[in-house]
This record gives structure tokens, C-alpha cells and sequence, in this order.
């Protein structure tokens, strides 16, 4: 059984009909699956969960989503989402998510912690996604269940993480890297591209000195797992330059449009 499937039957045996549908969205429907891509689900929900659910949800996706350093090749991480209707439709920003899952939360959830509602700006990115790619797993078209998130909030969603995003620059530099060439990107073409393609965007248009960096972080990106990131000392002393440079153009353009 594939990861996709085991995922949708978790869901259906702990919400029932309580679960809308299940949606895929992320890199999936963005281009395709890379080396070090997740599999990325939302699941649109009628009511918040309780405490049960909570735990039954966290408990099956540990064992179905694969750790970052997994030597099992044939699964991937999971990244999860729930959040309910009425909490983005009618639309309002931020949105509350109603419970996330995500390989970097391991360590709490195997602690037996489990999520609970909070605001995430980040769902606004999400549903974008979720809307375009089109493809429900269980469930009705996502047009007919979600509305569409208006270009200030997508704008406002890019930038929200971006303090939380640097403290992770030494720990997850390709993913910190490749994240913000994105922000830039969906700032100027109001577009959510894959990496990949936001990389290629954003090396066209940074200075000859400050290209190496991103361009490692893509060429990773493509070819390479989590567990295989390798930086050397000469691209590890560009990496700040870099970032500088790419939040100076991210700074620029939302002065521009304030």
C-alpha cells in the first residue's frame, strides 16, 4: 500500500465523515516529486478535532511518514494539515489551523504532544496550492469548498515565517535558501512555483557574487535527500551575503507595493 493510500485510510478511520476531503498539494502538483520533497496533504474539516482524534492522527502518521534520515528511499516525509471550513470560508486572515503534522515536530509527537488550533499564516500559501494542483484524494473539486485567497494575503503569508525561517539558516540551509528565493518570487509574480523553478527565477536575477549559494541549494534540491545536504566551507561563508541580498529584494518589494 502506498504512503498516499495509508494516509487517506488514517483519516477516514479517525474522522469519518467528519473529513470533507483530503487534498494533495505541495510539490506534487507543482512540478513533481524531488529527492527531498514531502508529501504534502490538507484535510478540510467540518469540526476541530478532540483530544482522541488528536492522538490517533499523530500516533498513525509516525509510523506512516518517513524521518528525514530514513535509509528507506521508497517513503517520504508526510506533512499534514487539517483545518476546519468555517475557519477559511468565508475567508479571513490569518486563518486558524486545527492540527499539523510535520517530520520536524517528530521528537514532540513521539513525546506524546500532540497540536492544537493557532493561528497559521502559512495555510494561505497552502490552499493557493491546494486550489491550483486540483487534486482531491477523497472528496469534492477544492473549488467547490474552498475560496480562493485574495493576492494581499498570499503577499502577507509569504513574509509571516520569514523571522522563524532564519533561525533554521544554519541547521536547514538548502530548504532556508530555496524558501526564501520563493518568497521573492511569489511577491513579483504573485505565483507559487516549485523550488526549483523559483530558484531559476531568482538566479536570473541576482548580482554574478551572490548566485553560487542559491544554485547549490537547487542543484541539492534535485538531486539529493535530506540526510545527503553537504556545504562546503567556501559556499557556508556565502550563505549570509546571500541571504542578505535575497531579504534586501524581498524588503524592496514590499516597500514598492506598501
Amino acid at each position: 500500500m502506498s504512503q498516499l493510500q495509508e494516509a487517506v485510510e488514517l483519516v477516514e478511520g479517525v474522522l469519518g465523515s467528519t473529513a470533507i476531503g483530503v487534498y494533495l498539494h505541495g510539490s506534487s502538483v507543482l512540478g513533481g516529486l524531488r529527492p527531498a520533497s514531502d508529501i504534502d496533504l490538507l484535510v478540510l474539516s467540518r469540526r476541530t478535532m478532540d483530544e482522541r482524534e488528536r492522538h490517533s492522527l499523530a500516533e498513525g502518521l509516525l509510523g506512516i511518514s518517513a524521518s528525514v534520515d530514513s535509509a528507506d528511499e521508497s517513503r517520504r516525509p508526510v506533512e499534514l494539515s487539517v483545518v476546519v471550513q468555517s475557519e477559511i470560508r468565508p475567508w479571513r486572515f490569518p486563518p486558524t489551523g486545527d492540527f499539523l503534522y510535520g517530520e520536524w515536530l517528530r521528537d514532540a509527537f513521539e513525546a506524546g504532544e500532540v497540536p492544537h488550533p493557532e493561528p497559521a499564516p502559512d495555510l494561505a500559501l497552502l490552499l493557493t496550492t491546494v486550489l491550483a494542483g486540483d487534486r482531491p484524494l477523497i472528496g469534492p473539486p477544492p473549488a467547490r469548498v474552498i475560496d480562493p485567497v485574495p493576492h494581499r494575503d498570499l503577499a502577507r503569508a509569504s513574509t509571516a515565517g520569514i523571522p522563524d525561517l532564519l533561525e533554521e539558516l544554519e541547521d536547514d540551509t538548502r530548504n532556508v535558501v530555496l524558501t526564501l528565493a520563493r518568497i521573492w518570487t511569489t511577491l513579483v509574480t504573485g505565483e507559487i512555483a516549485p523550488k526549483d523553478t523559483a530558484a531559476d527565477w531568482a538566479l536570473a536575477r541576482l548580482p554574478p557574487e551572490h548566485r553560487p549559494v542559491l544554485k547549490h541549494a537547487r542543484d541539492l534540491y534535485l538531486n539529493r535527500r535530506y540526510s545527503e545536504e553537504t556545504w562546503s566551507d567556501e559556499l557556508r561563508a556565502q550563505v549570509r551575503p546571500h541571504t542578505e541580498k535575497v531579504l534586501s529584494e524581498i524588503s524592496r518589494i514590499q516597500q514598492e507595493k506598501a
